[in-house]
């Protein structure tokens, strides 16, 4: 259990003592209707706890997934709630997932997602400077030996490691140009080629 965990934990037992302690202080309440609340409360809480807790695996059985028309040469991406596209690839065979940023010149890998994809990730040189949002960071070049998303396979890809923290790979547009058709249309993307 992280820090953050244990925080949540403490917070929500110190509302549970001040809700239930207002309850049984109450002298208005009889004690029959004290403990008719005090379950109900209960409820609460515990319904609460289980929707978070499960949230992750509700989210991804709720949501629309990536869609691979493979006989048409089509992917479609649903918008994410963040108003983001994701998307899976698998680079040399790892499966990694992407955010689809048209605003980024090249491919984008984190430092964990590189390593699953079977690179050497301390024998790269970050001599290179991309301009972000949150200011300038270092990168590697790298060569993707095999980069797949449903029926397109590409070979020999130049991408990027990043040197600092990043929670997703980046999918920019040196990959997204490969592609004859991108749309975004009623919350999806679609890639065609």
């Amino acid at each position: 259990m992280s820090q953050h965990d244990v925080a949540r934990l403490i917070y929500l037992g110190l509302l549970v003592l001040v809700i239930g302690g207002g309850l049984f202080l109450s002298k208005r309440l009889t004690p029959g209707r004290k403990l008719h609340y005090l379950g109900s409360w209960a409820l609460i809480f515990l319904g609460v706890i289980v929707a978070v807790g499960l949230w992750q695996d509700v989210r991804a059985t709720v949501l629309p997934q990536q869609a691979v028309f493979a006989e048409v040469g089509r992917i479609e991406l649903p918008r994410a709630p963040d108003g983001h596209y994701y998307v899976s690839l698998e680079i040399n065979g790892a499966p990694t997932r992407f955010v689809v940023d048209t605003g980024a010149t090249g491919m984008v890998l984190t430092r964990r997602d590189a390593e699953r994809a079977g690179l050497d990730v301390d024998a790269l040189l970050f001599r290179g400077e991309a301009s972000t949002a949150n200011g300038p960071v270092r990168t590697a070049p790298v060569t993707l030996d095999e980069v797949a998303l449903g029926p397109f396979n590409d070979t020999n890809l130049r991408a990027y490691v990043n040197e600092g923290e990043m929670t997703t790979s980046l999918l920019g547009m040196s990959y997204l140009q490969r592609f004859e058709r991108l749309e975004i249309s009623s919350g999806r993307m679609v890639l065609e080629r």
